[in-house]
């Protein structure tokens, strides 16, 4: 049993023994280049291409720059309690009828020294360098011009070109059960209950469903008890009455 034991461990040293030297003789293994799928050429770039190497992008451009755009392009939340600009007021009715306290820019164009700012005063007229006093109560702002434009033209400027627009209009009156009755300046598209707010709200025994206005025109004056929708025209008259209970 012993020699049988080492005559099988001579064999077993032998084999592996020529194993070894085939595999010093053969060579190492190839590898072998699997083809890319699109996925991969789109990951990666097409075979041989170098490989991409990572830079800060301190230049402005690149995926970074387009990524700060797009943030920069898109709109953002407005913070809380942010109020948004509100448009301007439109102005009045070119229909409107001029009267006293309302204020005028007059233009005349290529004369500086008639273009100006004019108050209608309480004689319902203004006041011009060369033609002197010109009636405003009861004009449009185009008839106005036309009428300065008559007045130059007669002896002053041969072919004058006059417009007339207004700056700020004829204060509006409040008065009773508000919390500071008086005068105010108008602003265009005002309502009652605007005007009310103006003066600082109701008191506490104001007459809060409707209201008193008295408007002037030039065949008189109009009285009427109107809801506190109502609009209101510059030099109008607001009266808050008291309640009874």
């Amino acid at each position: 049993m012993p020699v049988a034991r080492a005559f099988r461990l001579s064999v077993l040293a032998a084999s592996a023994a020529l194993a070894l030297g085939g595999c010093m003789q053969t060579t190492g293994p190839v590898a072998i280049a699997q083809p890319r799928s699109d996925l991969d050429a789109m990951a990666y770039g097409p075979p041989g291409a170098p490989q991409p190497v990572a830079v800060a992008d301190n230049s402005g451009g690149g995926a970074i720059s387009a990524l700060r755009n797009s943030f920069a392009a898109a709109p953002r939340p407005m913070p809380v309690g942010y109020a948004a600009p509100m448009p301007a007021p439109a102005r009045y009715d070119a229909s409107y009828h001029l009267d006293a306290g309302d204020k005028l820019r007059v233009v005349v164009y290529g004369q500086e020294g008639l273009t100006n700012t004019y108050a209608i005063d309480a004689g319902g007229a203004i006041t011009m360098p060369l033609i002197g006093a010109v009636p405003a109560r009861g004009r449009t702002t185009a008839g106005l011009a036309g009428e300065i434009g008559a007045r130059l033209r007669n002896g002053y400027i041969r072919e004058p070109s006059v417009a007339v627009e207004i700056e700020s209009y004829r204060p509006f009156f409040i008065l009773g059960e508000v919390a500071a009755p008086g005068q105010y300046p108008y602003v265009p598209n005002m309502t009652v209950e605007s005007a009310v707010a103006i003066a600082g709200g109701f008191s506490p025994r104001a007459k809060r469903d409707a209201v008193t206005v008295t408007h002037t025109e030039a065949g008189g004056a109009m009285r009427a008890i109107v809801p506190l929708g109502t609009p209101l025209s510059p030099g109008d008259t607001v009266l808050v009455g008291e309640r009874w209970f």
